[in-house]
């Protein structure tokens, strides 16, 4: 089926890299993706997702045109509709968003209930096109605050924010049944993600304070005390790797250094890793060149956190 997905503008690449979970980009413009969707259900997983549309046509950026595409489609509403248009920045459309509403609004069949409508028709007007479709879905925000870390039973400071962790899940294409590891589960938070979208979940830690906290976080997967080196896994026996590496002064690195709890890290991870499949690292410097002698590196992302801290998030490759 084809989809229209309209996207948070918080990044600009980690939104299109999640849909690939859901299937195949075929267009794309700032903030809103074409997609070829095995399975449109799965779109409900996407955390950079606002809005998910049956698609119904597109066009260029021209009022008349897009008008044009609108009528021949000839829509009847099953039941009172509104029409809604979402003008992304740099949209080279040269009409106000109030005046295509009405557009659509008086060439779609149907009784217009812009305060309860039965279904929604939305354009989105992004670079030199004009998307159009019916909203099938509308992503969960709130959800995703009731899950922030401070709400846990277990807190730790510095953490990684629920939206952020479910993307990363996306990002490592594992399937509902199947088995996703974190190796330095500290709360518990991106198991926690991989269990929301049906997968199984497994957390390891060091620390044992952590792991006990993990299992008071999320009780319904399983968390041991491990240390990376040497992880109590078999080998190619996990589907997926997601994980964010420790860094800084705090942290106890019983490897000795940095650098070898990464080199050590990384190479338990490829050994565990079914074969084929991904594991996602995040760090806080740039190890590209270290992990792409243990894997290969389909993708490097960077997302700053303040003035003083980026994110490097490897998509890696058994």
């Amino acid at each position: 089926m084809k989809l229209i997905v309209e996207l948070s503008g918080e990044h600009p690449d980690l939104p299109f890299a999640e849909l690939e979970v859901v299937g195949t980009i075929i267009d794309k413009r700032a903030q809103v993706a074409v997609v070829e969707s095995r399975d449109p259900r799965a779109t409900r997983r996407l955390a950079m997702a606002h809005t998910v549309l049956e698609y119904l046509g597109d066009s260029p950026a021209d009022p008349d045109t897009f008008t044009a595409m609108v009528r021949d489609l000839g829509i009847t509403a099953e039941g009172p509709f509104a029409a809604r248009v979402r003008k992304m920045a740099g949209s080279a459309m040269q009409v106000t968003v109030p005046d295509l509403e009405r557009r659509i609004g008086s060439i779609i069949r149907g009784e217009v209930d812009l305060g309860n409508p039965a279904c929604e028709y939305r354009a989105i007007l992004s670079g030199d096109r004009c998307y159009f479709g019916k909203v099938i879905f509308t992503g969960d925000r709130p959800s995703y605050e009731l899950r922030r870390p401070g709400t846990r039973t277990f807190f730790h400071p510095g953490v990684m924010m629920p939206r952020l962790a479910r993307t990363l899940v996306n990002i490592s294409l594992v399937a509902p049944g199947e088995l996703l590891l974190d190796p330095f589960c500290g709360t518990g938070g991106i198991v926690l993600e991989a269990i929301l979208i049906g997968a199984r979940g497994i957390g390891s830690d060091i620390d044992p304070v952590m792991v006990s906290g993990s299992r008071n976080n999320v009780q319904a997967a399983e968390f041991v005390q491990a240390d990376t080196g040497c992880l109590p896994f078999s080998d190619a026996s996990i589907d997926a790797v997601v994980t964010d590496l420790p860094y800084g002064q705090s942290v106890s690195i019983v490897a000795g250094s940095l650098d070898d709890l990464y080199h050590d890290a990384l190479s338990e991870i490829r050994r565990i890793l079914m074969p084929g499949r991904r594991a996602i690292v995040v760090t806080h410097q740039d190890i590209s060149r270290q992990a792409a002698g243990i894997f290969s590196v389909r993708a490097c992302y960077a997302q700053r956190v303040h003035k003083s801290l980026t994110r490097r998030i490897l998509v890696l490759e058994r």
